[in-house]
Formats: C-alpha cells, structure tokens, sequence
C-alpha cells in the first residue's frame, strides 16, 4: 500500500509539471464571398512567404504593415496568398497584426 501511494505521488509530480497553463487565443477568418469587402473598395494583395512578406509587390515587414496600407474611409480589404512552406504560426502573426488595423477585412486564399 505504500508503495501505490508513491507511485501515485510520483505520477501526481509528473503530471503537473510536464503540463502547461497556456491560454490558447482565436484567430477570426473571413470567408470568401463574406459581407464587409465592398466591389468599390480596391483589394491589397499580400503575398505571405516563409521569411518575407510583400504588400502589392513592394516588400514589407510585419511590423510595418500598418504604415505600408494606405489609410480609408470604409472597409479595406486585404487578399492574403501563401507562398513556399508558411508555417502556421507566421501566418497567426500576420492575422494578429491585420486585426490590430481598424477597417481591415483579411481573405485567406491559400498555397500558391
């Protein structure tokens, strides 16, 4: 019997640190044919690499992207095409940084 109630000890230690606290966030997408993109409003295109990024083919880094889009009245809508092996934390980053921007709809189009 004391030999179960170490075991259990042990596996009590074992579990609690091995296991981690971590608060997992959401990350909205837009559909394709979503409302809010607008026909007047003329779309970016972001072309999404593994280690860089271009905005309407001038490059850009992430943490830029808000001063590289042009400023606008209503909804700006940005394409977002994946190129190469994008990791899918890269691509969190970016969508993070596109939902910081107020008036940005961001569109997923996938692997080119």
């Amino acid at each position: 019997m004391t030999s179960l109630v170490d075991v259990i000890f042990l596996l009590l230690l074992f579990f609690m640190l091995t296991s981690t606290f971590t608060r997992f966030s959401e990350v909205e997408l837009a559909a394709g044919g979503a409302p809010g993109a607008t026909a007047e409003a003329r779309p970016h295109f972001l072309q999404l690499g593994p280690e860089r990024a271009t905005l309407d083919g001038a490059p850009v880094a992430l943490s830029d992207l808000g001063a590289a889009l042009p400023p606008g009245d209503g909804p700006r809508p940005v394409l977002v095409a994946l190129r190469g092996e994008v990791t899918a934390q890269r691509l969190t980053d970016l969508l993070v940084v596109l939902r910081s921007l107020p008036q940005v709809r961001a569109t997923v189009l996938g692997p080119s």
